[in-house]
């Protein structure tokens, strides 16, 4: 009896989500720690100090990333996901261990700028790849548990500015991205395609030609299904970007807190309750979908109207304990959403065209995000950063609605 190779094993696609799970921790880990070191990094660029050069450092990145993420899409389902994934991972560790040795604010902002660039590339392949290894019963389970890296890259992050205070900013940056550059090359090893066998037409349609691209798109772009799914994606994404750029500033002006506590505060409690909104909503989700096709889009609804008093609270609670529910609150909904997303584009985008449909979706959540950040940091100059939180619950409203009564798939697995 021939022996198994390790991505014919059983176990092998709960490998990948457990691989990949530490890319997604390195990802958002590397990005979020520029915003709670901000205050130890403006003793030596002075530039730093200032909210409204700040939000422009933490908006280029979302710009670049958002310009990127439909051609990393459209890439990601043409070539194989591995490389893009290893490269990606490897050169924006690079960029994070540069961001060390950056002395001007002029580096600081073109070192985050490549950071975008690299990053992008990670999304789409990454969880189109984990949609491949899981067409069935278990799709939101496994997306969450993925995600749930994201959440505890944004915690570590959050404390930046603790480490940065034991040892200095320029050794974080450099530990953290060396980290990066050896996992990359370690994924060489472990880390397998998989793609489905493909027809003569689809073959040509998976080129990177330009014709069967725009073939590819136009039939992307007519889904209506799609449509919706972009919108809600991109309403969330204005309070999910937000609460990453600007809750700890945000939470240590209203608290009257150090940026050190305020930083921790901000991210762990949202990454806490995200990992159990995941690990209740993907479980909850692929049952509910097995007796109605609905199941998932309801999930989500759920999910996204936890997040709405959460921002109100966000803008208007003045305590400690305020805070602390908000976060939670916000960071349970937001893991509801987020471990279905994905799945609930499955059930009416094919395989090969998810990449880039997340790619899209990407870009449409950096474009807003990178614009509620902007708006934050003029609105934090003017001391009504929490009136700018408290009015993204108005986009979530109507995002709800639209998926109840837009969204009815007809599979689970649109093939």
């Amino acid at each position: 009896m021939p022996t198994k190779t390790l991505n014919q094993r059983s176990f092998y696609p709960w490998l990948v989500v457990a691989m990949l799970w530490v890319v997604a921790l390195l990802n958002y880990m590397d990005r979020q720690m520029l915003s709670t070191m901000r205050q130890t990094m403006a003793i030596d660029i002075h530039a730093l100090e200032n909210t409204v050069e700040f939000g422009r450092i933490m908006a280029v990145f979302m710009w670049i990333y958002g310009c990127m993420s439909p051609i990393s899409g459209i890439v990601a389902d043409r070539v194989n996901r591995k490389w893009l994934i290893v490269v990606s991972l490897f050169v924006w560790s690079s960029v994070t261990l540069l961001m060390g040795y950056a002395n001007t604010y002029s580096e600081v902002y073109w070192l985050r700028a490549a950071m975008g660039i690299s990053e992008a590339l990670y999304i789409p392949a990454a969880l189109s790849l984990i949609a491949d290894y899981f067409t069935g019963k278990q799709l939101s389970l496994a997306i969450g548990i993925h995600m749930t890296g994201l959440y505890m890259g944004q915690a570590i992050g959050g404390f930046g500015a603790f480490v940065a205070e034991s040892l200095s900013w320029q050794q974080t940056f450099h530990i953290f991205g060396l980290v990066g550059m050896i996992y990359a090359l370690l994924l060489i090893f472990f880390l397998r395609e998989k793609r489905r066998p493909l027809s003569i037409a689809q073959r040509k349609a998976a080129s990177l030609s330009l014709k069967p691209v725009f073939a590819s798109l136009g039939a992307l772009l007519t889904c209506g299904a799609f449509w919706t799914i972009l919108f809600f994606f991109a309403s969330c994404s204005i309070p999910g970007w937000s609460t990453k750029n600007w809750l700890p500033e945000l939470f240590a002006n209203t608290l009257h807190i150090g940026m050190s506590t305020a930083g921790p505060i901000a991210t762990i409690t949202i990454a806490f309750s995200s990992f159990i909104g995941v690990m209740l909503g993907g479980p909850m989700a692929d049952r509910w979908s097995r007796i109605n096709l609905r199941g998932r889009i309801f999930t989500s609804a759920i999910g996204i109207t936890l997040m709405i008093p959460a921002l109100v609270l966000m803008g208007f609670g003045s305590s400690l304990l305020s805070a602390i529910a908000a976060g939670v609150i916000f960071g349970l909904g937001y893991g509801l959403f987020d471990a279905n997303t994905m799945p609930i584009l499955c059930q009416f985008v094919p395989s090969r065209q998810r990449a880039t449909a997340y790619g899209f979706m990407n870009m449409s959540g950096l474009f807003i995000g990178a614009l509620a950040t902007n708006l934050l940091g003029s609105l934090a100059a003017n001391g009504s950063m929490g009136t700018g939180f408290a009015m993204m619950a108005g986009a979530l409203v109507l995002a709800v609605l639209l998926q109840l009564t837009t969204l009815h798939p007809k599979t689970l697995n649109c093939e």
